[in-house]
């Protein structure tokens, strides 16, 4: 029986080969887990594949762990300094854990280019495509990595509860109280 960072990394690489960018494909296949329809999920996170726009700089597929690391630990309280400090520190970690399984959370230099194509129109999804692009590996990589990232989170808060922490790990444990106000 498959783990459930396991089904969901499958579910990124499926998405990926679907035609969603890689940023999409690691959102959509976390949407559940915080509530989000498949919509939100790709629309929130469509900007940001090809390396951000195209553009060729952060990985779309660490982008979308960073997302969904927003909706694990962001804040919404805008003098909440040690609950920012806690989501960069998240960032930061998953960025760090990216680098190291992959060689480089670049765009460009994980895809070999000197440089960026110079448009943004994406390129049409072919077998040859799918073929010279390590980007749906990449993709199931970082849902695989947000996965144990998440895994790990809950394991120490299981051992150390803390008081802003509501839910359990199925309905996104680690969230943190909503200030709701403006």
């Amino acid at each position: 029986m498959k783990t459930e960072t396991e089904q969901r990394s499958e579910r990124a690489m499926q998405l990926f080969s679907q035609g969603y960018n890689c940023a999409q494909s690691v959102v959509a296949a976390w949407a559940d887990h915080y509530g989000l329809t498949p919509d939100i999920a790709l629309r929130i996170s469509s900007s940001f594949g090809g390396g951000i726009g195209r553009m060729r700089l952060t990985c779309g597929a660490a982008c979308g762990m960073f997302i969904l690391a927003g909706l694990e630990t962001g804040t919404t309280d805008p003098t909440d300094r040690d609950a920012k400090a806690a989501n960069y520190k998240a960032v930061q970690q998953l960025a760090a854990d990216f680098r190291q399984a992959m060689g480089s959370i670049t765009c460009g230099e994980l895809l070999g280019l000197s440089s960026p194509e110079g448009t943004p129109m994406p390129q049409e999804r072919t077998p040859e495509y799918y073929r010279k692009r390590p980007c749906r590996d990449i993709v199931g990589q970082s849902s695989r990595i947000f996965g144990q990232y998440l895994g790990k989170k809950h394991r120490n808060e299981r051992q150390s509860p803390r008081e802003d922490i509501v839910g359990d790990c199925a309905n996104g444990a680690g969230r943190q109280k909503e200030n709701r106000e403006p």
